[in-house]
C-alpha cells in the first residue's frame, strides 16, 4: 500500500475512532444530567406522596440505566467498523474539505490528539495545495520553481488551515504578491489548539531550516499572522532573539491582521459561563465540556506567548499574573489590521462587539502596555467588516502591496 493510502487509512479510522469516543462522552454528561435532574424531581416528590413515589422511581432507573447501558454496548460495536473503512491515493488532510475539518478538530482538542499521537495533529509544516513539503532544497525547489529572495510566510488563525487564504475561492494575498512584486508565498499549516508558545518554538525552528535551504538566497522575510497566527508569529520572534537565531535579522515587516494582543472576548465569556455551570450537579457535565477549551484557546484568553506564561498554572483561574514582556522586533515594521462590524469604529456597538471575535483595541494592543509598540500610522482600520473579511479583503491586499512593494532607491547625489 503506498504511503498516501496508509496515511488516508490512519486519518479515517483516527476520525471514527475520536467520534465514537466523543459520542460515548456527550452520552455519559446526558445521563449525568439525566440522573441529577431525576433525583432532585423524585425528591421532591418523596415528602408529599410518601414511599409511593418509590415503585415508580425504581422503574424510570431501571430503564433509563437500560437505555444507557445498551448506548454504550452499540458504541463498544461501533469501534470494530473502522478496520473496514475504504481507502484512496489521497489522505484526507490534504483535502480542502478535509483540511477546514481537522482545523476545526485541532483548534478544539489539538493538544489532547498531540498527547495521544493521533495521525489527526499533524506537525507544523509548510503546504503547497494541500500537500506537505519537506524542508528540503530539492522539495522546496520542486514545490517553489520560481522562488524569490523576498519570502512571505502566511500563518492561519484559531481553528483554520492554510485553505483560509482562498476564502470565497479567491486568489490569496500571496499569490496576488507573487504576481505584482515578485514575492514568494509561503502557507504553514499548525494545530491551532496547541500552546501558542509550543507553535512559536516549532516556526522559529521551521524558518531557521527554511532561510538555510531556500532556493535561492533570502535577502526579505515577511511574516502575515491572521488572528492567532499574529500571536504565533510574536512568540516564534522572541523565542528565535533569546536563542540567537539568524533569520530574524531578514525580517522586515510583519502584519497581524486581526490579532487579539489583549485576549479575545469570545473567550473569556466561555470563561465566565463555564464558571457558572460548574455550581450545581445538573449542569457541571456541560460546565466540565466548556472547560475542555485546547490549550490554544486557553492561552487567547491569558495571552500566553511564552512557556513561563502558562507553566504550573490553574488554567481556570479567572486572574493570573503579567506574561513576559515578548517586545517586538527592533529592526522590523509591524503593520496591523483591525475590522468592525459597524461601518464607524466609534460606534457603540461597534467598539462593543469589534469583528465579531476580536475588538479594535486589543487588535491595535491597546492600552499601550511595554510589550506592544504598534504605531498607528503602520495599522489599517476597516469599518463594515468581520474578523474572516480579513483573509482576503481588496483592500487588505491593497494596503499590504503599498506597505510590501519593493522601494525605489534614491538617485545619487
Amino acid at each position: 500500500m503506498a504511503a498516501s493510502s496508509e496515511a488516508r487509512t490512519d486519518e479515517l479510522g483516527a476520525l471514527a475512532q475520536l467520534a465514537t469516543a466523543e459520542l460515548r462522552s456527550a452520552v455519559a454528561g446526558i445521563g449525568t444530567i439525566h440522573r441529577s435532574v431525576a433525583g432532585t424531581v423524585f425528591g421532591a416528590l418523596r415528602p408529599v406522596f410518601g414511599r409511593v413515589v418509590e415503585s415508580p422511581r425504581m422503574v424510570h432507573d431501571a430503564v433509563s440505566e437500560g437505555a444507557y447501558q445498551s448506548m454504550d454496548a452499540l458504541l463498544d460495536a461501533a469501534d470494530t467498523v473502522t478496520d473496514g473503512l475504504p481507502t484512496t491515493d489521497r489522505p484526507i488532510s490534504h483535502t480542502a474539505r478535509g483540511a477546514m475539518l481537522l482545523g476545526i478538530l485541532n483548534g478544539l482538542i489539538g493538544d489532547e490528539l498531540e498527547a495521544t499521537r493521533s495521525p489527526l495533529a499533524a506537525p507544523m509544516s509548510i503546504r503547497v495545495g494541500g500537500e506537505p513539503v519537506a524542508i528540503e532544497t530539492s522539495a522546496l525547489q520542486q514545490a517553489f520553481p520560481d522562488a524569490g529572495g523576498h519570502v512571505v510566510v502566511f500563518l492561519h488563525g484559531l481553528m483554520e488551515s492554510e485553505r483560509a487564504w482562498a476564502i470565497g475561492g479567491r486568489e490569496t494575498y500571496g499569490s496576488r504578491l507573487s504576481a505584482d512584486i515578485g514575492a514568494t508565498e509561503v502557507q504553514i499549516r499548525y494545530n491551532t489548539g496547541r500552546h501558542i508558545s509550543d507553535n512559536g518554538r516549532d516556526l522559529s525552528a521551521l524558518l531557521c531550516d527554511l532561510v538555510l535551504l531556500w532556493p535561492v538566497p533570502v535577502t526579505r522575510l515577511t511574516l502575515i499572522g491572521h488572528s492567532m497566527g499574529g500571536l504565533v508569529v510574536r512568540s516564534a520572534a522572541h523565542t528565535a532573539v533569546e536563542r540567537g537565531l539568524w533569520w530574524p535579522k531578514l525580517v522586515t515587516e510583519t502584519a497581524c491582521l486581526g490579532t487579539p494582543h489583549l485576549g479575545a472576548p469570545l473567550e473569556r465569556g466561555v470563561h465566565v459561563l463555564s464558571s457558572a455551570l460548574q455550581s450545581t450537579p445538573a449542569t457541571r457535565p456541560i460546565s466540565n465540556l466548556l472547560r475542555r477549551r485546547s490549550a490554544g484557546v486557553r492561552d487567547l484568553f491569558h495571552g500566553n506567548l511564552t512557556p513561563a506564561d502558562w507553566a504550573d498554572r490553574d488554567p481556570d483561574a479567572w486572574q493570573h499574573p503579567p506574561g513576559a514582556d515578548v517586545p517586538l522586533l527592533a529592526t522590523a515594521r509591524h503593520l496591523f489590521v483591525t475590522a468592525t462590524v459597524t461601518s464607524n469604529p466609534d460606534n457603540p456597538f461597534g467598539r462593543l462587539v469589534g469583528d465579531g471575535l476580536v475588538l479594535a483595541p486589543s487588535g491595535r494592543g491597546e492600552p499601550t502596555r511595554s510589550r506592544l509598540g504598534l504605531r498607528f500610522s503602520d495599522g489599517l482600520d476597516i469599518g463594515s467588516a468581520h474578523h474572516f473579511t480579513l483573509l482576503n479583503s481588496d483592500v487588505v491586499y491593497r494596503w499590504l502591496h503599498a506597505n510590501l512593494r519593493p522601494r525605489r532607491a534614491l538617485p545619487p547625489g
